[in-house]
C-alpha cells in the first residue's frame, strides 16, 4: 500500500438503519440495495445521509459462507425515530478511539488495505483493538464515481 493515510479519531456513538448479510463481504450489495430501496420509498435520504458497513467476522478465519456483516445508513437524528419492518433493524456504532484509514480505489481491493492495517500498521503502532466490530464509512457514490476514485474510511475500534 503507498502512503497510506491513517488517523486516530476519537468517534461518536453513530446510530444506524441496517440490513444483515451473511455470506461473502463482496455480495453484501443485495443489502445496501434493498435497504436503500426501502429508505428511498420512506423518503428517509436526506444531507447527511451516510454509508456505512459493519464487518463482524474476518475473512482469513470464517468461510465465506459464514461471514456477518450489516449494510447501514445514518439519517441523521430521525435514525431512532424510524419504524422498521422487520428485516431491518436499528444498531448503535460504539464511540470511542478508532484507527481511520482511507482507502483510495475499488472496493475490490479493500482487502490490501485491510492487510496492511492488521498486518502492518496495528503490530507495530502500539495499540490494540477494541471487542468491536469494524466498520467502513463510503464518502462518494459508486453509482456516479470511477471505482479509481471511491473513497472509503476503515474504521477500527481500539482500546
Amino acid at each position: 500500500m503507498t502512503n497510506p493515510q491513517l488517523d486516530i479519531r476519537q468517534l461518536a456513538p453513530l446510530e444506524v438503519v441496517a440490513a444483515a448479510h451473511i455470506g461473502p463481504y463482496a455480495e453484501m450489495h443485495a443489502a445496501f440495495s434493498r435497504l436503500a430501496a426501502w429508505l428511498d420509498e420512506q423518503g428517509q435520504f436526506g444531507p447527511d445521509t451516510q454509508c456505512l458497513g459493519i464487518f463482524h467476522d474476518d475473512p482469513e478465519a470464517v468461510p465465506a459462507a459464514r461471514l456477518r456483516s450489516h449494510a447501514c445508513f445514518a439519517l441523521g437524528e430521525g435514525t431512532t425515530a424510524l419504524a422498521l419492518p422487520g428485516q431491518f433493524e436499528h444498531l448503535t456504532i460504539s464511540g470511542g478511539p478508532y484507527a481511520v484509514l482511507i482507502h483510495r480505489g475499488p472496493y475490490a481491493r479493500l482487502g490490501e488495505s485491510y492487510r496492511w492495517l492488521f498486518q502492518e500498521w496495528l503490530p507495530a503502532s502500539g495499540h490494540a483493538p477494541a471487542e468491536a466490530p469494524s466498520f467502513e464509512r463510503y464518502l462518494n457514490d459508486p453509482r456516479d464515481t470511477p471505482a479509481e476514485q471511491l473513497l472509503t474510511e476503515i474504521c477500527l475500534p481500539l482500546r
